[in-house]
């Protein structure tokens, strides 16, 4: 296991020089792939220093100074915190987040705030005010979004795990373009405080890593109850345990669904690669069959008329007044269209338009309220698959990545590239992308679904198909 070796590697060698190589990584490279917003140099090199004395001690966290990367929508205190917006441009968080509170308790080292598509508004990471983040896989394409630079700085060797938020896909489709593993925990299994939010009723935050330990490394700190988010739920705290203890015989005790909706209309190479790690599965004893969710279909326009309408309330306090950027006017209308004018970008005001036209009072009940009625259908849909299999597979994403800038003008074909990721938001439950391998030298993801609140299971899955794939 990558990630359980690299903790013992650092028990008997140097902390420090492992963070300054990491350092003179980025400074040597990021300009290129641009991951990063903000980096945090002084103050993990003063952590690395300190952790080494615990190290030698031996009183260390479970993360034992790993170099962890954070999205650029979660507090972390006295760094800027800018959403990839001009709006957010200079704001430094007071406070740090719960999850960032956790991960420095347990040692972890926070290295930067990772560039992101502006407000987590996009599928591809490209409409961040500080210029795209580029795929270190091959930097002429996309690395996928909205969580993109948290991906990029991960595939590139610039950090040992990262943190993510994942509304309808934001950890999973960069995981999948960038080939590492990704993973969307169930609603109100993490902590949503300091994190900024865009639909405070599909998302949360969530680990990266190169491997599945490292995923239950991570998911084991930030977890659990938080007074300070009431959705909050407590955890079992034994993630790590549960990968550990997977052995190549527990793959015959699974059973596994996969949809035929989830390969339709997906890419030919992609469908063979996954089709090709179920047979897998299956020839190790995994119980596989088909299954079929109907209401799929309609995940897309029911995840987008959410998502609009909350994301438009969410954006109603940054008016430039309390904080961030502002532009004057004659009156305050004017001082706050002026403002929002000329520091958001083109999706973001997109979004927030359409959020404010569906929840009008004249046209919420043909919108937003169907939306809500509609989702349920999608919840009873899972509900239905889980109470006979663990898990759901299929592909992360139905394309590989395109190349920078082709989908900028077509907000429609951004939005259609979303339709394996949003249904697990919808419903609340746990969802993975591991890379299992590649086409046209790009990589392909592999995603997993459990019930809400079932990581462990779909722990037990990520190992399975790691191990199928050949992985230690």
């Amino acid at each position: 296991m990558f990630t359980k070796d690299l903790i013992e590697d650092l028990s008997s060698n140097s902390l420090e020089e492992h963070i300054h190589k990491k350092i003179e990584e980025i400074q040597k490279k990021d300009k290129e792939i641009n991951s990063f917003i903000t980096l945090n140099i002084e103050d993990a090199q003063n952590s690395s220093k300190e952790i080494q004395k615990k190290i030698d001690k031996g009183i260390q966290g479970k993360l034992s100074g790993l170099a962890i990367s954070i999205k650029d929508n979660i507090a972390v205190s006295k760094l800027r915190m800018t959403c990839g917006s001009k709006v957010l441009e200079n704001y430094i968080a007071p406070y740090d987040a719960t999850i960032i509170n956790s991960i420095k308790k347990e040692d972890g080292i926070i290295i930067g705030k990772c560039n992101m598509d502006e407000f987590a508004c996009g599928s591809d990471g490209t409409s961040s005010y500080f210029g795209p983040t580029k795929n270190p896989r091959n930097i002429d394409y996309v690395p996928g979004g909205s969580s993109s630079g948290s991906a990029a700085s991960l595939a590139a060797g610039f950090t040992d795990l990262s943190i993510g938020s994942d509304t309808g896909g934001s950890i999973r489709c960069p995981a999948s373009f960038c080939g590492v593993y990704g993973f969307k925990p169930s609603y109100g299994l993490v902590s949503r405080y300091g994190l900024s939010d865009m639909a405070m009723s599909l998302e949360g935050p969530g680990p990266f890593a190169k491997d599945t330990y490292g995923i239950a490394l991570l998911l084991d700190i930030i977890s659990g109850k938080d007074p300070r988010d009431t959705v909050t739920v407590e955890s079992s705290k034994s993630y790590t345990k549960t990968v550990e203890n997977f052995k190549d015989q527990d793959i015959k005790n699974l059973k596994i669904a996969y949809a035929k909706e989830f390969f339709e209309g997906v890419d030919e190479k992609i469908k063979n690669i996954i089709l090709d790690k179920i047979s897998k599965l299956e020839s190790e004893g995994a119980k596989i069959e088909e299954v079929s969710l109907p209401n799929i279909k309609y995940a897309i326009p029911i995840y987008y008329l959410v998502v609009f309408s909350e994301f438009s309330s969410a954006m109603s306090k940054f008016d430039g007044f309390k904080y961030g950027h502002y532009v004057g006017g004659q009156d305050i209308v004017e001082a706050v269209s002026n403002t929002r004018e000329t520091s958001m970008g083109i999706e973001v005001k997109r979004r927030v338009l359409l959020g404010t036209f569906i929840t009008m009072e004249e046209f919420r009940g043909r919108w937003y309220t169907k939306a809500l009625k509609a989702r349920s259908a999608i919840k009873e849909d899972f509900k239905r698959i889980f109470n006979s299999y663990d898990l759901l597979i299929g592909p992360t994403m139905p394309t590989l990545p395109w190349k920078i800038g082709e989908r900028i003008s077509d907000p429609l074909s951004m939005y259609s590239s979303d339709i394996l990721t949003v249904s697990a938001n919808l419903a609340g439950i746990c969802a993975s992308s591991q890379p299992v391998g590649e086409a046209k030298g790009l990589p392909v993801g592999l995603q997993l679904h459990a019930d809400s609140l079932c990581e462990s299971k779909l722990l037990k899955g990520m190992r399975a198909v790691e191990l199928a794939c050949g992985g230690i």
